[in-house]
């Protein structure tokens, strides 16, 4: 049997397997960074008075996190229009860091490593001050 990529692709050869542990390790850290998230989300809910199994549902989590910041429940529609989307997604970010007392540089954080920033609200000594800490 010929295989249609020289000796790369062909099932017997065993070139790739040298591929599995990496693919098993960065599977485990992706399920347990997604894990992390899931938690502080979970707790950050509870801190904030709503109920933290709302974080585990697509669409009614996004309500909740509007309810949270502050703002009407008609935000999730933009939340679905290209390009805006991105925009309300940084401008809510800025609201929750708001809600908990902190600063426009964690929102930066929370935009760009939230595996390391939503801990540090859900699971930190940080409070909930209200909607976009009002």
């Amino acid at each position: 049997m010929e295989c249609f990529i020289e000796n790369l692709a062909c099932p017997g050869n065993g070139y790739l397997l040298f591929l599995i542990p990496f693919l098993v390790v960065w599977l485990f850290l992706c399920l347990n960074a997604q894990v992390l998230v899931v938690v502080s989300y979970w707790l950050l809910f509870k801190k904030a008075d709503k109920p933290g199994w709302a974080c585990l549902i697509p669409v009614y989590n996004t309500l909740v996190m509007l309810q949270v910041v502050g703002k009407p429940w008609w935000w999730i529609l933009l939340l679905f229009i290209p390009l805006v989307n991105i925009v309300f997604t940084i401008w809510m970010y800025n609201l929750l860091s708001k809600s908990f007392g902190k600063r426009a540089d964690f929102t930066v954080g929370l935009l760009l490593l939230p595996w390391i920033f939503l801990p540090i609200l859900g699971l930190g000594k940080s409070t909930y001050t209200g909607p976009a800490g009002k």
